[in-house]
């Protein structure tokens, strides 16, 4: 898929929706465009992108955004997959245009895809570039992405500066990155409507995922789980017989789908110079001030031969 013989460096792979949410909810929302729309989701994804650039000076990056709720894969499989949550309110989801918009005029590829989330985007692109000898460092702080990480790999939160390494995402989520599908199909989501098991919480979860490579693993062994050392181990075995097919219905949803239909050469992930007069019209259109000007004048002058 990708060119041979090409310096391997790291790609850095942004989940956008977490950044957009963050700046709708904290960014004063009297800010607007030229028109009355709000513009403050846009400047804040702007401002973050802007300053991630200028930090990691990235060579190769991508940012990935969900497109619908209620189109995905999942929801094909299990239709109440997140039918808990609200429709996105107008003015975002014209924000998330606009941050696409900002993402072509600064230089920065970006992806979305109706059947597939952004989680599979961001799997998909760190699969077949760790195939190729690129690790990724993944920008984000949604846990079920922690899953994706490998050796050579960062999960970074950007929002609290904090950085982990493959043999720290344990520590820090309580399960090994190889684990973390199973880990969540068995205590489910509350947030995307995924039961899980009922009554398994993170801390029986976890403590399953260390004693048991899989669901399959937990599954063969049954006659073992109550010699778990956690609260109600003697009933949870026939918890789980109980419920065996909603875990396993579970661990299809909670799976990050590394294998989506995404066709890209690996120099269409880098970075490009910024489009200078495409920025100023847009800078104008959304009435934003200096600080977003002067940064993209600094982006300019960043070399987009060095690597991360």
């Amino acid at each position: 898929m990708f060119r041979r013989n090409y310096h391997p460096r790291v790609i850095y792979l942004i989940d956008a929706s977490v950044y957009v949410f963050r700046a709708y909810y904290s960014m004063p929302p009297d800010m607007t465009d030229r028109d009355g729309h709000p513009a403050h989701a846009t400047f804040g994804f702007a401002r973050f992108l802007g300053d991630l650039i200028e930090r990691a000076k990235p060579h190769y990056i991508a940012v990935a955004f969900d497109e619908s709720l209620t189109t995905s894969f999942r929801n094909q499989i299990y239709p109440a997959y997140k039918a808990n949550r609200d429709p996105p309110p107008a003015d975002l989801k014209q924000q998330f245009a606009s941050c696409r918009e900002f993402c072509r005029h600064v230089g920065v590829p970006f992806f979305s895809h109706a059947q597939y989330e952004a989680d599979d985007i961001v799997g998909t692109l760190m699969t077949r570039c760790r195939r190729e000898g690129l690790p990724a460092t993944l920008v984000t702080r949604d846990k079920d992405f922690a899953q994706l990480i490998r050796n050579g790999d960062v999960y970074w939160d950007y929002s609290d500066n904090a950085h982990y390494r493959y043999h720290q995402i344990e520590e820090r989520f309580g399960v090994a990155p190889e684990r973390f599908a199973d880990f969540l199909a068995l205590m489910g989501d509350s947030v995307d409507n995924i039961k899980g098991v009922p009554g398994v919480g993170a801390k029986t979860a976890a403590a399953l995922m260390k004693e048991f490579a899989s669901l399959e693993e937990i599954y063969d062994n049954l006659d073992k789980i109550a010699d778990i050392p956690v609260r109600g181990a003697g009933k949870l075995a026939a918890r789980l017989t109980e419920h065996r097919e909603a875990a396993y219905l579970a661990r299809r949803l909670t799976e990050i789908a590394c294998d989506m239909p995404l066709e890209i050469a690996r120099a269409e992930l880098s970075r490009r110079a910024p489009d200078a007069e495409a920025l100023t019209e847009f800078f104008d259109r959304h009435n934003f001030g200096p600080l977003l000007r002067r940064q993209a004048e600094r982006l300019a002058l960043l070399p987009l031969s060095v690597g991360g």
